[in-house]
């Protein structure tokens, strides 16, 4: 099934509807989106866009990520929240070329599940208050900032962990668009041959991690970010099918 929703310039737009979640419900199609950064759509992806109907974007990058690049387009009727998970900047195309790439980045979303409880949590809050109104959540690329989000909704939900894996790995099919930018920016490829790159390894190395610290992905949302059962029930209720 191709969850990636065609667009000319933004290339990791993809819908995480139709995944079996709690009591066997699904998660509902065309309410909850992940996506790379929305500054780059141009008219013709906006177009685009305003047809699905979104109502709530939440923006994962940093503020000086947002002043350099742009954010998505105003719109009536459009809410934009900036919520910065991420605290420890870094420059990925930058490292050095045979880092291993699953390693190297489960630690650092190791960093954000520690340092971003605060923006996490709020995240969590405008998904599960936004009702049968789409939302879309992105960070630059939608594979490091926004596969932790994602994956925590999902486990939220009860969707099994290696049905979470793979989601997060969808975005391989991405990966040469994505390096494309980067090189139509900088002028020259990356360094590092995982940029772009979201092979599983690297979200089942995350996932060992919440469970060894955490019991799992939903009691790290019990322990970290104050997520409880009346919570987690509104959630299910929003974005599962009846």
């Amino acid at each position: 099934m191709d969850r990636h929703i065609a667009f000319g310039r933004v290339h990791n737009f993809r819908d995480l509807g139709g995944y079996r979640g709690h009591e066997g419900r699904t998660v509902r199609w065309g309410r909850l989106y992940r996506s790379d950064a929305l500054s780059k759509m141009d008219d013709a992806d906006w177009a685009r866009f305003t047809e699905l109907g979104v109502r709530t974007v939440i923006d994962l990058r940093y503020p000086w990520e947002i002043e350099r690049a742009g954010r998505v387009r105003e719109h009536a009727g459009l809410a934009y929240h900036n919520l910065s998970i991420e605290h420890r900047p870094y420059r990925q195309a930058d490292q050095d070329a045979d880092l291993p790439t699953g390693p190297f980045l489960a630690e650092k979303y190791t960093e954000v599940a520690e340092d971003g409880v605060a923006e996490l949590r709020q995240a969590l809050d405008v998904i599960a208050a936004a009702d049968n109104a789409p939302v879309v959540f992105h960070c630059a690329s939608g594979k490091d900032r926004t596969g932790l989000v994602a994956a925590l909704v999902l486990a939220l939900l009860d969707v099994p962990e290696d049905v979470i894996v793979a989601d997060y790995a969808l975005t391989e099919l991405a990966s040469e668009r994505l390096v494309a930018d980067w090189v139509a920016r900088s002028g020259n490829p990356p360094t590092w041959r995982g940029y772009g790159r979201a092979p599983a390894e690297v979200m089942t190395l995350f996932l060992a991690w919440v469970t060894d610290n955490y019991g799992s992905l939903r009691g790290y949302a019990e322990q970290r970010l104050g997520i409880d059962e009346p919570f987690v029930t509104r959630l299910r209720a929003t974005l599962l099918t009846p």
